[in-house]
């Protein structure tokens, strides 16, 4: 066994814990878990960092328990909640819950040892509690001034909007989880983000008042971008873990872009690398900073967790054919869905395959059959210049005819202007 909380604390992923919490962890083997909701068929980056307090608990010898929540996803957690929200049916709920705990098994051991990890839906035992049994054994322990002294409670009390039964109620269905493993499993510490405190807190109070129990709580730190944006977002929304909606060339681009400041921050929480190996990247980043040795090392390490190392290296070969050298030969590598990644956002044209049969003029493929210039002459003048490439071969002849021959996987033309400017051309 290590020291499970020495490890959350110098990776920076600590936030608080109960008082006696590590001296439990060091006196046993201790059953430890963690929840997630359902609210997807797919997990975020914003999971990440509770998939990865799970792997340094295991690691540390301690036995981590996955809760999906098939019963609390019908309730919905308000906590960090400004509004209600929607409420997913059974048929939707359970297909969620299957995707998730296919992609939670990706990173623990399930199988082997003493602690081996354990996946539990509570679901399982809330599906035959009434609603007048669970009030009766559950609800009187926990008086409603407790339950409104929560922080996730008094906000959105003091908003506009309310809190409906459903969702006040929801720290007393998580409360009675923590009870149920605590009894049944002998989990003696549940783990959350540092927004969870309330409704773990309520979970222990819940095993001390019904059943004179102790039980124990730890919170991680929430993740926030340098530029005050939100962590795990982009423009085009969430990045998921699962590749049909993230693909992984832009789960692997969205690490790659973080921030210096970010990716020192990052590289500790989500990879397994230790504390040298990281050392040594920062040296190395510090001394030549435009390289970007962490985002990359980061980007790596978590594409290879989260996907696998041929999805990295093709994310990786992807990278390369925008901001490296990269032949048509280098496109027709890609399989569809990479390529389209790749271009995503970028101006896009479509034209006839019968044009390209005998050949489109170089000049009036950008003109007239499209508007990547305005005009002849401009487009004339930047191929003089020697500023346009197609397929990121430079052009160098002004009367190049562009035919069927050129196209990419016989379908795609990539005209790029300057060095940033890139344009698509579909063929139909």
């Amino acid at each position: 066994m290590t020291n499970f909380v020495e490890e959350m604390k110098w990776r920076g992923m600590l936030h608080d814990m109960m008082p006696g919490t590590e001296e439990q962890l060091a006196k046993e083997i201790t059953a430890g878990y963690i929840g997630f909701d359902p609210t997807a068929d797919s997990l975020h980056v914003g999971h990440l960092t509770q998939i990865m307090t799970l792997i340094h608990f295991q690691k540390a010898g301690h036995k981590p328990y996955v809760l999906v929540g098939g019963a609390t996803g019908m309730v919905g957690d308000p906590s960090g909640k400004s509004a209600e929200r929607n409420l997913l049916s059974e048929e939707v709920l359970f297909h969620n819950v299957s995707c998730i705990e296919k992609q939670l098994s990706k990173f623990l051991n399930f199988k082997d040892g003493a602690n081996a990890a354990v996946m539990v839906n509570n679901y399982d035992w809330f599906k035959g509690i009434s609603f007048l049994d669970f009030i009766r054994d559950v609800g009187k322990h926990i008086t409603v001034n407790y339950m409104m002294a929560k922080d996730s409670v008094k906000k959105r009390l003091e908003g506009d909007s309310g809190m409906s039964f459903t969702e006040f109620s929801y720290q007393l269905v998580q409360g009675f989880d923590f009870y149920y493993l605590w009894k049944e499993h002998q989990c003696k510490i549940q783990m959350g983000g540092s927004d969870q405190w309330g409704n773990i807190v309520t979970g222990t109070e819940l095993i001390r008042r019904k059943s004179q129990g102790e039980a124990f709580a730890i919170t991680t730190q929430l993740i926030k971008k340098s530029d005050g944006t939100k962590f795990g977002k982009t423009e085009s929304g969430a990045i998921w873990l699962d590749p049909k909606r993230t693909s992984p060339y832009k789960f692997y681009q969205f690490w790659l872009n973080a921030s210096d400041e970010d990716a020192a921050i990052w590289v500790k929480i989500f990879t397994l690398l230790n504390k040298d190996e990281i050392e040594n990247l920062e040296k190395q980043h510090a001394e030549a900073p435009h390289l970007r040795v962490l985002q990359k090392e980061l980007a790596k390490q978590i594409t290879c967790k989260v996907h696998d190392e041929e999805s990295y290296e093709t994310a990786l070969a992807a990278s390369n054919i925008l901001f490296g050298n990269a032949t048509q030969d280098s496109f027709a590598s890609l399989d569809e869905e990479t390529f389209l990644a790749v271009f995503e956002g970028v101006p896009t044209f479509h034209i006839h395959q019968s044009d390209l049969e005998s050949g489109v003029n170089i000049i009036d493929l950008l003109s007239e059959k499209s508007s990547v210039f305005p005009s002849k002459g401009e487009a004339r003048k930047m191929l003089q210049g020697g500023g346009l490439s197609l397929n990121k071969q430079k052009i160098e002849d002004l009367n190049l005819l562009v035919q069927t021959a050129n196209l990419i996987n016989q379908k795609y033309l990539i005209i790029q202007k300057g060095k940033k400017n890139y344009f698509l051309f579909v063929v139909a």
